[in-house]
């Protein structure tokens, strides 16, 4: 598959068949992340993969804070219902991974470390597109980190960044949204380019 097809066809996948992903395919998907250019070539990434209970129990937590942003079940749209049953199931995925960065209160020293981990995270959600998996980038569940921290067991020393769940999508055919500004008029500057 060509590389700006996968750029242009990768898509948040929110519905997931309950097929597990094989070992291997997560092991391909995790190298292709660790490929990614990092600040100082410190690599400064690192995964947790979860699979049944612990995936359930981060769901759980992005579920209950879903529900307490949204209105009460009898006052809530059609599309509130859809969005609140895929948080509390992460869409049915078999699997969700958290990247991690070292912990860093120096502000240019930790934004070089969310940037390095970007960058794979970036490789890993286009790596499992290209290997016919489904991917949706996530940092609303976030809100609950220190419960993530517990279930994940994310050692002091490191900073949960993001999470994703993974598996192989339902959709057949998803809605690529329109770009913004897709001729590039307004979002680039040239200066000093003839």
């Amino acid at each position: 598959m060509d590389l700006i097809d996968v750029i242009k066809g990768r898509r948040s996948i929110r519905a997931y068949k309950p097929d597990l992903v094989p070992k291997e395919t997560i092991l391909k998907v995790l190298d292709a992340a660790n490929w990614a250019p990092s600040g100082m070539n410190l690599q400064q990434w690192y995964f947790i993969v979860a699979t049944d209970q612990v995936k359930r129990e981060v769901a759980d937590v992005y579920g209950r804070l879903t529900e307490e942003k949204i209105p009460r079940k009898e006052e809530r749209t059609k599309e509130q219902e859809k969005f609140l049953k895929w948080a509390k199931t992460l869409g049915g995925a078999p699997v969700v991974i958290g990247l991690l960065t070292d912990y860093e209160d120096e502000p240019r020293r930790r934004k070089m470390h969310l940037q390095s981990v970007a960058a794979a995270f970036q490789n890993l959600l286009l790596a499992a597109y290209a290997e016919g998996l489904g991917t949706c980038w996530m940092t609303g569940p976030l809100r609950g980190e220190e419960e993530l921290r517990s279930i994940l067991k994310v050692p002091e020393d490191k900073e949960l960044v993001c999470i994703t769940p993974l598996g192989f999508p339902v959709e057949d055919e998803v809605v690529i949204p329109p770009r913004q500004d897709p001729g590039l008029n307004q979002k680039i500057k040239w200066v000093g380019f003839c």
